[in-house]
């Protein structure tokens, strides 16, 4: 029989479907945690300078059962991660305020499995007219008799009802009404717990901290000012009475400062020490002290002679107390706008929500939406919660959480996530997560725990302040030794040795790291950049190579059917038809393009696929109408002995396409040309990405003619092609061999292999945990170019942290051997102290306002952000 060949272009199908946030088009498997997981987040008071930090962690991680403690100095936070068999919470507490700190516990986690939207729920009811037990299982039978309710507890003191339930079989309606069904009446109270107001209460300490030091602050300087001004201009001043009385005066004026303002350092001292413990109150609270005591002495027991009597320090002593109270007042300013990213964005949530129960529209705050609520969202309103479209369209600015300002249309079925604001017309939403369970609340709590990390940096800082307080205070009892010896004059040794207790400041060593991953993390929310914490911070530095996979991350990853052609003798509606009826059951993207051509030829004429399987990496087969049909690579044919040497797919692959051929019991029907588009700005990513000083390399799939083309359309100058799923580890693996640092960028699910590989992993187009399991940086939303922005980011707070640190060392390394030598004022080296926490923590805020890459500061947060 002759080869017939009839070849027919097709125009791109367009499947209008944006790829969710949460990659919820992917099938995921559930993470469980291991045992022995269990976190506990702790606020910790009293903490001054990076000893500090040693010493919690130290305590802490000598409790059994703690794997891991990790204290940031500037959230004012404990990370521990514990076995609840050997330790409690209680233990914790008690461990802290035992070496002389606050704590108070902020969030307990357990473990957790995948919380999925079809996990159950918890709700809280409030239960009426029961009177006795015998009500109580009434309410109860009549719960677990309803569709999806999987527990119900009811307490008749509390007259309550505890209902776990699957909110896509029951609603908080359902369950009211099963009990009214029962002749009671039922109230929904409120979703299954969150993390709680915790944070809160602490913001409301910090809050309360900051307006004491304000006011010890106000009164020392209120105070140290004509301490000054009188030790400075009028001492030797011939004034009848004053210059009689002037120690005494001073010491009336410097009491207070000593003993009030600067209680807190002599408090935190006394604690330390008692523990066996220093840090920088007891260096502040010697040095103050020892000036304020010899002044004392010298004031009431060394005689007086006309107007010249010993030497007095008072003016030391309040200056001291009153700079580094500035000092700290202002470190803890900019500390707090450390975290102001973190803050808009848990803001940015609705207050209430509009939800419509009994087919009753009412206003409601927004911790009683409950999973299975239809809520209401009016153009200009915040969707209060995640959710799905259940009736209307509109366009929805998601730019809040995925940073990207245009908006996106929505449609009944399309996921809408909590925060976001719709824009035109009325949507009526099926609430599907509450609470801790949002996209927004995990974005939250992700980026308050990389805040609260520390990058491997930190280390070198944390094992110096472990040692740097008991050495500072050897220097400076040897000061007081040698020139006390060498000099004879007791004032002048002390006053050296002051200079020296007061110039040391473990305190910027302490913040050099934390504030600038918090700046720096805080930063890439704001632009949908999620941060896993320090060591991802510090992986981007050295990088030299990035892989990008080719579809979802560089195109558009929905192919759509472009070309077909047909052989011996076969129609192209038959062919189409075979092919509809064996990818019918596939959610592979080129599956999904085949079945789009066919519905848009007409041709899917319902033939059912039997026996079919699936040829890892080369296609499928099944029998179709009594035919055995295979589908798939042209190097599948060659394998199953099939003749498809008439198939001249030469040209489709050159133009970047990929080819599929289709054979029916042995013979070639026809070849079938997908393509998948880049993205609109995949180019312009790519040259990013090379502006920063990466090669950037693509893998892929598909066959190295049609990778080729598509690399040559992104820019990009190597393409790996060919290469299976399992396989894309070992390619990033063959790399690093090669001496390159790689970070590999893909959706976060099917690459993860490959994303933990890497030396860093990027997540782009998926805000799933298991994206941000498998990867180092999550990109919430599907921005390509946004990948040179959070190398930029990590690259710039590396920097940042780099010259924090230098910063810190090398002020203690110049200041203290001058105050040593006795060329350094006690007041000067106060204010200079104050003054290298304050540059620390200012230089971190850089970050802020920093231009990194081609960062477009997105809208709205950035604002707060830049």
């Amino acid at each position: 029989m002759a080869t017939e060949t009839k070849e027919k272009s097709f125009a791109p199908i367009q499947l209008g479907v944006r790829p969710p946030l949460d990659g919820s088009a992917v099938a995921t498997t559930p993470t469980i945690a291991a045992p022995g997981s269990y976190k506990l987040t702790l606020g910790v008071t009293g903490m001054t300078c990076a000893s500090c930090v040693r010493h919690i962690e130290r305590g802490l991680g000598k409790l059994p059962g703690v794997s891991q403690v990790g204290v940031n100095l500037a959230t004012e936070q404990a990370e521990v991660s514990y076995d609840p068999a050997q330790v409690n919470a209680t233990q914790m507490v008690s461990a802290v305020t035992g070496i002389g700190y606050g704590a108070t516990v902020l969030h307990e986690e357990q473990p957790q499995e995948d919380e999925a939207e079809t996990a159950p729920q918890q709700i809280e009811m409030a239960i009426g007219g029961m009177t006795c037990a015998s009500c109580v299982r009434h309410v109860e039978r009549a719960l677990l008799k309803s569709a999806g309710v999987e527990t119900a507890s009811v307490n008749l003191a509390t007259e309550r009802a505890t209902v776990t339930y699957n909110p896509l079989t029951a609603s908080p309606d359902d369950l009211a009404r099963a009990v009214e069904g029962a002749g009671y009446t039922a109230t929904p109270l409120s979703a299954e717990g969150e993390r709680g107001d915790q944070t809160n209460v602490q913001e409301v300490a910090l809050e309360r901290e900051q307006h004491k030091l304000r006011n010890d602050l106000i009164i020392a300087a209120i105070l140290t000012v004509p301490v000054a001004f009188i030790s400075m201009f009028l001492m030797g001043v011939n004034i009848p009475f004053f210059s009689q009385n002037v120690d005494y005066i001073l010491l009336a004026l410097t009491i207070p400062v000593w003993a009030y303002s600067g209680w807190r350092f002599h408090r935190g001292a006394v604690k330390n020490l008692m523990h066996g413990n220093a840090n920088m109150d007891v260096l502040v609270s010697l040095g103050t002290t020892a000036a304020f005591l010899y002044s004392v002495y010298n004031t009431f027991f060394i005689p007086h002679s006309g107007m010249s009597s010993a030497p007095v320090y008072y003016d030391s002593t309040a200056v001291i107390v009153t700079l580094i109270l500035l000092g700290r007042y202002l470190e803890s300013s900019a500390r707090h706008h450390t975290a102001d990213a973190v803050k808009k964005l848990a803001g940015m949530q609705a207050k209430t929500a509009r939800v419509l129960r009994r087919s009753v529209e009412q206003e409601i705050p927004l911790g009683e939406v409950l999973p299975g609520d239809t809520m209401i969202v009016r153009p200009g309103e915040k969707v209060p919660t995640d959710g799905v479209v259940a009736e209307g369209k509109s366009a929805v600015n998601e730019a809040m959480i995925t940073g990207e300002s245009l908006p996106v249309d929505k449609q009944p079925g399309d996921k809408v996530y909590g925060a976001t604001i719709n824009q035109e017309g009325v949507l009526y939403i099926r609430a599907t997560a509450v609470g801790r369970r949002t996209l927004l609340a995990q974005i939250v709590r992700l980026v308050e725990e990389a805040q609260g990390s520390k990058a491997p940096l930190q280390d070198l800082a944390d094992r110096v302040a472990s040692v740097f307080v008991p050495i500072v205070l050897g220097i400076a009892a040897l000061t007081f030794i040698g020139w006390l010896v060498f000099s004879g004059d007791v004032s002048h040794a002390l006053i050296n040795m002051v200079a020296v207790l007061v110039i040391a400041c473990p305190c910027a060593m302490g913040l050099a790291t934390p504030t600038a991953i918090m700046v720096g993390v805080g930063r890439g929310a704001s632009a949908g950049i999620l941060v896993k914490g320090g060591r991802s911070l510090e992986q981007a530095r050295n990088l030299t190579t990035i892989v990008l996979d080719k579809t979802g991350t560089l195109t558009e990853g929905k192919p759509k059917l472009t070309d077909l052609a047909t052989y011996n003798g076969f129609s192209e509606a038959d062919a189409l038809a075979y092919a509809a009826a064996i990818e019918r059951n596939s959610e592979h993207p080129i599956a999904r393009a085949v079945m789009e051509g066919a519905t848009a030829y007409a041709a899917d004429s319902g033939l059912k696929a039997g026996d079919f399987s699936a040829l890892p990496g080369m296609g499928v087969q099944a029998q179709v109408d009594g035919h055995a049909v295979l589908l798939g690579a042209p190097r599948l044919m060659v394998e199953q002995g099939v003749d498809s040497s008439a198939a001249n797919i030469l040209a489709w692959e050159q133009q970047g396409k990929t080819v599929i051929l289709l054979a029916v019991d042995g013979k070639l029907a026809a070849a079938i040309a997908v393509a998948d588009t880049l993205k609109s700005n995949a180019a312009q990513a790519v040259v990013g990405l090379k502006r920063i000083g990466l090669k950037v390399v693509m893998l892929t799939g598909d066959n190295q003619a049609t990778a080729n083309t598509i690399a040559s359309q992104a820019g990009i100058d190597t393409a790996i092609a060919e290469v299976r799923p399992d396989q894309k580890a070992v390619e990033i693996k063959r790399l690093q061999d090669a001496g390159e640092k790689v970070a590999m960028v893909g959706d976060g699910i099917n690459d993860a292999p490959a994303l933990a590989t890497a030396d860093l992993g990027v997540a782009i187009g998926t805000g799933t945990d298991v994206a941000i399991a498998a990867s180092d940086i999550t990109l919430v939303g599907g921005d390509l170019s946004k990948v040179a922005i959070a190398i930029a980011l990590s690259r710039a707070t590396v920097r940042i942290i780099k010259g924090n640190l230098f910063w810190a060392f090398i002020y203690n390394v110049i200041g203290i051997p001058l105050a040593v030598a006795g060329l350094l004022n006690p007041m000067i080296a106060a204010g200079a102290m104050a003054f290298s926490s304050v540059f620390v923590v200012g230089n971190s805020l850089r970050l802020r306002s920093a231009k990194i890459a081609n960062d477009p500061q997105p809208e709205p947060l950035a604002a707060a952000v830049a």
